[in-house]
């Protein structure tokens, strides 16, 4: 028998790179039909066998596993005893689709034990080979309804922090876990709870997790990427087993050709997984039923193969399986001890703790209707809920779903009851209900905010990641005492802070007018390499879906840095002007959104939002001045042009677009401010050729020539 040393064993079901966190890697042990690499568990075992203490410790805890296991002359230990595992799920989101649903996570446990326990219909339909050889583990995973210090909680924690993001390191991971839950601060022990750490990204791969070692902490768990959980949200039946597959190495399983994440390797033939009923094997990366490279046709659709159609363990795996959580050597034989079993609540004798509950929407505009989900745990059978400013008022439902019609902010009140013990929770604030939009023009320099927690506050502030959100600053206004300020010194990657506004009405606008939304932004960078990005996107159904329609980031957003924290001066500030809000947003309850991602970089600013009607009619001709350091990009323009220009005091300009025989094609008219302007200006309405720009402020025009592709 092989000495299986791991510390790690890395399913190779990894996506590479996201949104948040993107590397470069050599894509390796992919699947037919992807482009993700595996794995990388032989670089991770390289690294722990550097430790000799580890090293030692691993042999160690092996071989008596693989003594006990010969003891048992390949039978089953203690067949018919159904063991159960207690499990927590550690949620540890960015404030994304990573942060799963408790459906979703459900699921996932429902099909974890339907595999182990052999329910699977499809362990019906294996290869004739392999007939007759799935078997039941007879071992269930169950919700663990106590943390450690005994606290009643739901079998699930969440963890806002951008590390969800940063996978290179699970321990920092685990770490963040530990400290910043919604349950209990503090170790979750591994030889108490098997953790599931469930995460946007593991340093590339879908899975991984500890064989039995010396290791009862914590870390001695399961990391999964959000995605590979369950069948529904975010996942999908094809990535559906995910779980299954790493509880088995959990468990002592290595992967059928042996403890390493490289199939298709003709070494494989000469390496064993140490169970001898499961075919030597080259291991394979698609689902090929002929496999027979080794020799015997290789048992593809068991659960610790690469293949996308698994659907079976074999006698001599759950005899393994079983021998390493009945074994005191590595600390599983404490998970399913009859002690343990109650301590952690997964014993059944549920008991109701809390009223809890959510809702898929808590900004809404009125007349709309909110959907509330009871989230109570763990026993519940009644319940009492009441909806001030809301239709019903109150609902013995489940899950009742409440129109709101009068703006305002509201409380939301849930009683639980289990026929004997009833408890209640009441969320202040909890209902926002927007009033009618306002027409334009609209001017705002914040002079008169402090927050934006009144009910009549016009604007609202949110964060995504982090704690970081956007809030009134008293000392750097552009036009005044105050402005808005994100302080973004030194944030983590990818946290995502938005400004939101409530509604506007342009219901009375047609397609041949035009708005125009200005306002001024100072910024400045940490570092150089600070790649920071400023969004600004509107929405015309009540903030449901928001459309960017510019995005200014890197060096255009500021090509200067700072190495503390920064606060602006006059000169600092930049007034942009977006002039592609167009006819489609022209509705009564238009949203505007200002969105920030950091990356470790310096504060950003806001100040003097102003949306209006641009028309030339408007422009006074006794309003001009000088234009200068007038630029264009990019040129060929696609869907949208940039323009900035320098003007020496305030007034109107004009930006006038003709074709190259002097046909006006687009005019927009501007509130420009003296100094640095940028213009935002949609091209869509070009069509591919040369155009003249024609900027004009009184009697003075400046011409540049463009592009449109």
């Amino acid at each position: 028998m092989r000495n299986f040393i791991s510390k790690f064993l890395l399913l190779g079901f990894g996506i590479m790179g996201s949104v948040h966190a993107q590397r470069s890697v050599d894509l390796q042990n992919c699947r037919e039909g992807e482009s993700v690499e595996y794995c990388s568990q032989h670089k991770k075992l390289q690294e722990q066998l550097k430790d000799p203490v580890f090293k030692k410790d691993f042999e160690v805890t092996q071989a008596q596993l693989a003594e006990e296991l010969s003891k048992n002359k390949g039978e089953i230990p203690s067949k018919g005893t159904i063991y159960r595992v207690p499990v927590v799920f550690h949620v540890l989101h960015n404030g994304g689709a990573e942060n799963i649903s408790r459906e979703q996570i459900v699921d996932a446990l429902n099909i974890w034990n339907r595999d182990y326990r052999r329910l699977n219909q499809d362990a019906n339909n294996v290869h004739p080979d392999f007939q007759g050889m799935p078997t039941d583990v007879e071992i269930e995973f169950v919700m663990a309804t106590k943390a450690p210090d005994g606290t009643c909680f739901s079998g699930i924690t969440r963890t806002k922090s951008p590390l969800s993001y940063q996978g290179d390191n699970g321990f920092a991971q685990v770490n963040a876990i530990s400290q910043g839950n919604d349950v209990f601060k503090g170790q979750w022990p591994g030889n108490k709870y098997l953790n599931i750490f469930v995460c946007g990204d593991i340093g590339g791969a879908a899975g991984y997790t500890n064989y039995p070692s010396g290791n009862t902490g914590m870390t001695n768990g399961i990391w999964v990427l959000h995605n590979y959980v369950g069948s529904i949200g975010t996942s999908s039946a094809y990535t559906s087993r995910t779980l299954t597959h790493e509880a088995g190495h959990w468990l002592n399983l290595p992967h059928c050709w042996g403890s390493t994440n490289n199939p298709g390797l003709a070494s494989n033939c000469n390496t064993d997984d140490g169970v001898a009923d499961t075919p030597n094997t080259i291991g394979v990366s698609s689902c090929n039923l002929n496999e027979a490279t080794c020799g015997p046709r290789a048992n593809v659709e068991n659960y610790m193969d690469y293949s996308y159609c698994s659907k079976m363990f074999t006698a001599g795996q759950v005899a393994r399986m079983r021998t390493a959580i009945t074994s005191s050597t590595g600390g599983r034989s404490n998970v399913i001890s009859a002690n343990n079993i109650a301590a952690t609540g997964a014993d059944s004798n549920f008991t109701l703790c809390k009223a809890e509950f959510e809702s898929d929407m808590q900004v809404i505009c009125a007349g709309e209707t909110v959907n509330f989900s009871d989230r109570s745990f763990n026993k519940v059978n009644g319940w009492t809920w009441s909806f001030p400013g809301g239709t019903p008022s109150s609902s013995t439902s489940q899950n009742p779903s409440v129109v709101y019609s009068t703006p305002g902010i509201y409380a939301v009140t849930l009683t639980a009851a289990d026929g004997g013990t009833t408890t209640t929770t009441t969320k202040q604030a909890f209902v926002r209900v927007l009033a009618d939009g306002i027409k334009l023009p609209y001017s705002e320099n914040f002079e008169n905010y402090t927050d934006f927690n009144a009910a009549s506050s016009f604007f609202r502030s949110e964060s995504l990641a982090g704690t970081k959100v956007w809030e009134v600053y008293t000392g750097a206004g552009s036009s005044g005492n105050k402005c808005v300020r994100l302080r973004n010194f030194s944030e983590s990657a990818g946290v995502t802070s938005n400004l939101k506004t409530n509604n506007f009405d342009l219901s009375d606008f047609t397609s041949a007018d035009q708005v125009t939304l200005s306002f001024k932004y100072a910024y400045r960078k940490k570092t150089s390499a600070n790649n920071e990005i400023l969004k600004i996107a509107a929405s015309n159904n009540c903030g449901e879906i928001f459309s960017v329609r510019k995005t200014i980031s890197n060096t255009s957003l500021s090509n200067q840095t700072s190495s503390s924290e920064w606060v602006p001066t006059a000169q600092d500030w930049v007034q942009v002007h977006i002039t592609n809000v167009t006819s489609q947003y022209f509705v009564d309850a238009l949203q505007l959104q200002f969105q920030f991602i950091g990356n470790g970089g310096n504060n950003i600013y806001l100040d003097d939002i102003n949306f209006y009607e641009g028309d030339q009619t408007k422009l006074g001709l006794e309003d001009y001045s000088d234009i200068a350091n007038l630029q264009l990009y990019p040129n060929p323009a696609d869907d949208v042009v940039n323009i900035e220009f320098n003007v020496a005091t305030s007034g109107k300009v004009v930006l006038e677009v003709t074709d190259l025989t002097g046909k006006i094609v687009n005019t927009e008219v501007l509130d420009a401010t003296a100094g640095a302007n940028a213009v935002i200006m949609g091209t869509n309405q070009l069509n591919q050729g040369m155009y003249l720009l024609n900027i004009k402020s009184g009697n003075i025009q400046k011409t540049i020539q463009f592009a449109v592709k």
